[in-house]
């Protein structure tokens, strides 16, 4: 069996256990297996109504407890990943991000007032930033592992890794959303605002928007984009949700609605079908639906759509460093991550996201978001 340093390219692989001292390892150890208080987006947006000094206190005594418990849940399970994922350069880098971030938190006094609470903040802001290439980085990572187990092992049967990926990156997703809520509760009071929920959220407004970002996309890549019609019963609905959320689902699903129709009526002598949105609100959910007549997916094909770095575009992971991630822009067919991590977005607030797909013809994704925002977050 390989050593750990030869998978990390022959570089000796530091464990926890040789980096930290001993009672920084046992804190997290312990910590990680400490259950994690999942929230929801109705008990943010109560908490969050009036930012006064008290709720803001009260917020970063929270997070202060919190936070450190979902980094150690994390470094703990980035430490014993299978096939060798832990060693690699780029998760291990991840792995001590995660670790930085935990020390720094239990190493600031407990936050008393508010003087405590807005060097807690400032110390927020830096973690955030820290953490801004998580994604890809390990995605780079997963990228090197599927290389390297493409002539023993099939991608799609290798569960232990994709489910890994689900928990580790809805666990990103909600650290992100408890420490940006937190800190643009700090931001100058905004009408129907609170922190980064909209209480009266547009989904006609954002499909527009999303829908506009992913056209001007096709265009650059494409010269062309396929026409795309929104149909609502009432364009006037509104909903308490997270607008980046939603523009980023949309986003990414008409994405792959654009480029499924452009490659299959790129050389047609007939006009591109245009792509159909449907919003329709109903007593527990709203629901989006994008339907394309891009060809659809093969029925043997449609789990892969959820495995990672599934993508039928060739990805461009494999010719990226470590820099490159960090200026890369968003290019039509990404990392293959698209799917996956939309269904984790849609889950955190109680939603959801399905594919059914006509071979041949096209496929339909739907977008359920929960209106009634009591559902806590789904803490893997």
């Amino acid at each position: 069996m390989a050593t750990a340093a030869a998978r990390n390219g022959g570089r000796a692989v530091k464990k926890l256990a040789d980096m930290l001292p001993s009672n920084v390892l046992q804190d997290i150890k312990y910590l990680s297996k400490k259950k994690q208080k999942g929230v929801s987006l109705k008990y943010m947006m109560d908490f969050g109504q009036n930012p006064m000094s008290r709720q803001l206190l009260l917020s970063a005594q929270f997070l202060q407890e919190e936070l450190p418990t979902r980094l150690a849940h994390r470094v703990m399970e980035l430490e014993g990943l299978p096939f060798g994922l832990s060693y690699k350069p780029q998760v291990l880098k991840v792995r001590d991000w995660y670790v930085e971030s935990f020390k720094e938190l239990r190493e600031m006094r407990p936050v008393q007032n508010l003087d405590d609470e807005e060097q807690f903040t400032h110390l927020l802001g830096k973690i955030k930033q820290r953490h801004d290439f998580v994604v890809p980085m390990v995605a780079l990572g997963v990228a090197s592992l599927k290389e390297d187990l493409a002539s023993s092992k099939s991608w799609y049967e290798l569960p232990d890794i994709h489910s890994f990926l689900d928990r580790f990156y809805m666990s990103r997703i909600g650290i992100r959303m408890l420490i940006g809520q937190h800190l643009s509760l700090h931001d100058p009071p905004m009408p129907d605002k609170i922190g980064l929920i909209d209480t009266v959220m547009s989904p006609f407004n954002i499909v527009n928007e999303a829908v506009e970002d992913a056209r001007h996309i096709c265009l650059r890549q494409y010269g062309s984009s396929p026409d795309i019609s929104i149909f609502s019963g009432n364009e006037s609905l509104q909903c308490p949700y997270v607008p980046d959320h939603l523009h980023h689902m949309i986003f990414e699903l008409v994405k792959n609605s654009l480029r499924a129709v452009s490659d299959k009526y790129m050389d047609s002598d007939f006009e591109a079908p245009a792509i159909k949105i449907v919003i329709a609100e109903g007593n527990e959910d709203i629901t989006i639906k994008v339907s394309d007549e891009g060809g659809g997916i093969a029925r043997s094909g449609l789990p892969k759509i959820w495995t990672y770095l599934y993508s039928t575009a060739s990805s461009p992971l494999l010719q990226m460093t470590e820099d490159d991630i960090q200026n890369a822009p968003a290019v039509l067919a990404g990392y293959g991550y698209g799917l996956p991590l939309c269904r984790l977005y849609a889950r955190y607030f109680g939603g959801e996201l399905q594919v059914i797909s006509m071979e041949g013809y096209g496929t339909d994704a739907y977008l359920h978001l929960s209106k009634l925002g009591t559902s806590e977050e789904p803490l893997p």
